[in-house]
C-alpha cells in the first residue's frame, strides 16, 4: 500500500498476472494432470458441431434435425465412445 499525494490509500500490484501450469494446478487440488478426453474424441464433437450449424445433423431413428448445441456434442461423444476412443462413460447412465 502507498499513500498518494491527495492523502488516499492505495494498493500496489505486487504480482503479475502469470498463469500457473496446469500440472502445478493439478497438483495443488489433488487432480489428476492426465486428459479425461483424447484429442480424437475432441474430433468427433467438431465434426457433429460442424454439421449441426449446417443443419444436416439429424438425431436417431426419427431423424429429425438437431438444433441444440448440447445434443450435438453427446452425439459426437457418443460416437467416439462407439469407436473406442478415452472417453468417460456417460454419467446419466448407469453400469451393468
Amino acid at each position: 500500500m502507498r499513500l498518494t499525494s491527495e492523502g488516499r490509500l492505495e494498493m500496489a500490484a505486487t504480482r503479475k498476472n502469470t498463469p500457473v501450469s496446469t500440472q502445478s494446478k493439478a497438483k495443488s487440488t489433488g487432480q489428476s494432470s492426465q486428459r479425461k478426453y483424447s484429442p480424437e474424441a475432441g474430433g468427433y464433437v467438431e465434426r457433429e458441431m460442424e454439421e449441426m450449424k449446417e443443419g444436416q445433423l439429424k438425431s436417431g431413428p426419427s431423424g429429425k434435425k438437431v438444433t441444440n448445441p448440447k445434443q450435438a456434442i453427446a452425439i459426437g461423444l457418443s460416437e467416439a465412445r462407439r469407436a473406442g476412443k478415452k472417453v468417460p462413460p456417460n454419467p446419466r447412465r448407469k453400469a451393468a
